[in-house]
């Protein structure tokens, strides 16, 4: 018998970007410290949504709360690209609500049991037999700001 959790998806979808805007995506990778000059090195240009979302009609954005996955790299404000129609296997990162309370958390697997894994060791995993559980999707992308970057 199936996981309640597996293959269910709840949220919203969002509509599709309707701003078709795109900036310009360097031909090079940037390595720390060797300063370059970057109008030396336009390529082609970028549609940012269109590289985190590879399917518009399942995908959704949600800001993070918290500091459970600071090893993920998901920090409490961050931007997640979610993708509804991804299966939310064990190793993966998925939004779901655990008995109504939606989460960001690692699903994994412990013997015969599923279990969410934050990523910060202050948390201790969280059981999933004999709750509630709705996956709303499997986070594909994280954006956040770096300090000092916002205006």
């Amino acid at each position: 018998m199936a996981s309640p959790i597996l293959g269910a998806a709840g949220g919203r979808a969002a509509a599709p970007s309707s701003s078709g805007a795109v900036q310009p995506l360097l031909g090079c990778r940037v390595r720390a410290g060797f300063p370059s000059p970057a109008d030396d090195h336009l390529d082609v240009e970028l549609d940012l949504h269109a590289h985190v979302v590879r399917r518009p009609a399942s995908t959704y954005f949600v800001r993070a709360e918290g500091d459970s996955m600071l090893g993920d790299g998901i920090h409490d404000g961050d931007l997640l690209v979610v993708d509804r129609s991804l299966e939310p296997r064990p190793g993966r990162v998925v939004i779901i609500a655990v008995d109504g309370e939606p989460t960001v958390k690692r699903l994994a697997r412990r013997g015969d049991a599923l279990v969410l894994e934050a990523s910060n060791p202050r948390y201790a995993p969280i059981p999933l037999a004999g709750r509630e559980c709705h996956v709303w999707g499997v986070v594909t992308h994280v954006l956040h700001a770096l300090p000092g970057a916002a205006p």
